[in-house]
């Protein structure tokens, strides 16, 4: 079957079931009539190319891409299992494999990096925000299920996984094979700078991290830090309970965050008292890798006006999400019920946009990898940057220091969602496994 026809046709019917449910969100806005009206004119479509297209096509291999193209356009992390998919999820669901450390989105239809952990093989063979996985082990991505992508990135530790690698910055297609290996979260760093500011950096929000980020706020002080800047660049892992944690260390009072989907009633997280431990002037550092809980803390301390955000636009990724099963055993995983800032954003249909917006400069490896992912069993640290070193990082300490939230440099340009705008060049349309 022609792919470009193909394409096209899953874009019309994902467009037309977006609709669909577009207007079973609305409520009173759609009625029961209109659903199904919508649902004739996708069923017709798909008709009229069984009996009409020049050659008969695999409606199995239609059918989906027209359900991962829907759900890419409502939900980029979103995927569909079927019954032998699903069992295999479940099966793996509770195991801890090793992995290459990467957080993963769906993307043009490929599956897309949304960032790799630092230290990871996936961060020393240098992937990043934006890149785009073309194949794992061989298979093209395309259609694939984000989270069955993620089962086959697993495996046993040493073992190995090839991966094909599109970037924005080498545009020609790359094979890196990435050795497996039980992940560690990087600890937590404070450290003291110039003018009494006290900088924390928080690459990951697992299950200490915020205890961590505590202590160093504490330790800070102690040594006579008289401002502090939070750097949430990189931040992809831990879940947005880990974000209300975090933010609620600098507010004392007030909405953090809520929650709220089609079926799962609204929930808002209000700021402890008992768990502030700080009220020294803050800025907060992003990028287009934070991603999740470091959103949900970045938009709360953005809104209630205790932090500015110094920084690019962050990625978009906060929900909560759950396997929905089918009669056929076959299973949607899909968010639920999205979070929202205290002004009622929607955290992952916007991301959180800066106050004062510069852009990274261009990622390097963690470490002196030749770039093929399988150098030794080791978690490198990433190397931290002096103020003069890293412009954002300066930028942060001068707007924390005299409150300046002009830009320095007249010529920088805006930050921008590289994950959500940005269009990679010469992705394939197969979507047949290598």
């Amino acid at each position: 079957m022609n792919r470009r026809f193909k394409f096209a046709v899953v874009s019309m019917s994902s467009c037309l079931v977006a609709l669909m449910l577009f207007g079973a969100v609305r409520g009173n806005s759609a009625s029961p009539e209109d659903t199904y009206r919508h649902l004739a004119v996708y069923t017709e479509v798909l008709s009229r190319i069984k009996s009409d297209y020049v050659e008969e096509p695999d409606m199995k291999n239609v059918t989906l891409g027209a359900l991962n193209g829907l759900l890419e356009s409502i939900d980029p992390y979103a995927s569909y299992l079927n019954a032998e998919q699903f069992k295999d999820y479940l099966k793996a669901k509770d195991q801890h494999k090793a992995d290459v450390g990467l957080v993963l989105a769906r993307k043009f239809g490929y599956v897309g990096i949304i960032d790799s952990i630092p230290g990871s093989p996936a961060a020393n063979a240098g992937l990043v925000t934006g890149d785009i996985l073309e194949s794992i082990n061989g298979v093209s991505t395309r259609d694939m299920p984000l989270a069955y992508a993620e089962l086959l990135l697993e495996g046993d530790p040493g073992s190995t996984v090839e991966v094909g690698v599109l970037r924005f910055r080498n545009p020609e297609p790359q094979k890196i094979s990435l050795k497996r290996e039980f992940i560690k979260n990087p600890p937590v760093t404070g450290r003291m700078m110039a003018d009494n500011v006290g900088v924390i950096t928080v690459a990951s929000l697992g299950s200490g991290e915020v205890k961590q980020v505590a202590s160093e706020v504490r330790s800070l002080e102690k040594q006579g830090a008289k401002r502090l800047v939070l750097d949430l660049r990189r931040c992809a892992i831990g879940g947005p309970d880990k974000g209300i944690e975090l933010a609620n260390l600098f507010l004392d009072k007030g909405l953090i965050a809520y929650s709220e989907g089609q079926k799962v009633a609204r929930e808002n997280y209000e700021a402890k008292p008992s768990e502030a431990i700080t009220h020294l002037p803050l800025a907060v550092i992003t990028d287009r890798g934070t991603a999740n809980g470091a959103e949900v803390a970045a938009a709360a301390l953005l809104d209630d006006k205790r932090a500015e955000v110094v920084g690019e636009h962050t990625y978009g990724d906060a929900a909560i999400r759950k396997p929905v099963t089918m009669d056929d055993g076959s299973a949607v995983i899909l968010s639920v019920a999205k979070f929202y800032s205290p002004s009622g954003k929607s955290i992952q249909d916007n991301g959180v946009t800066p106050t004062v917006a510069m852009l990274e400069s261009e990622p390097v490896p963690d470490s002196d990898d030749d770039g093929s992912g399988t150098q030794p069993n080791v978690t490198p640290q990433p190397k931290q940057k002096t103020p003069s070193e890293d412009p954002l990082l300066k930028k942060a300490i001068e707007v924390v220091t005299t409150g300046n939230h002009e830009m320095a440099d007249k010529n920088a340009s805006p930050a921008q969602a590289p994950g959500k705008s940005m269009t990679p060049l010469n992705i394939p349309e197969n979507n047949e496994p290598k």
